[in-house]
């Protein structure tokens, strides 16, 4: 999973698992390891609002009993940060999941382990 989420290929760790933003490789370019047939979908969204929900909402809570901002300044301050640490986690949760699958034998990891 590790691997993954530096965006490596999760058998040899040297290979790019991710050729853009999303987009993942047919196979690593090192060690020829498909990933064609990984099912991560819609689990990197998910685990992200998970995520980022559950650190922006106590935060923009604390922000605001302590300072007291205007509400302008305190949705601008919160919105970069939502948007920048989405941005941030969404591809390494992705290599993440297909690091996890391909460890666990999951989508057709297991035939060509």
């Amino acid at each position: 999973m590790l691997r993954g989420w530096r965006g490596k290929c999760p058998r040899c760790g040297s290979g790019p698992l991710l050729k853009s933003y999303l987009k993942v490789n047919y196979d690593c370019a090192v060690c020829r390891q498909e990933f064609h047939h990984h099912r991560a979908d819609d689990g990197p969204a998910y685990l992200t609002i998970l995520i980022v929900g559950h650190l922006m909402a106590p935060m923009l809570h604390w922000v605001f009993v302590t300072w007291r901002p205007e509400p302008l300044t305190l949705f601008t301050i919160f919105a970069v940060g939502c948007v920048g640490l989405s941005l941030y986690l969404l591809p390494r949760l992705k290599g993440a999941m297909i690091g996890f699958q391909w460890a666990r034998g999951m989508g057709g990891f297991g035939s060509d382990s």
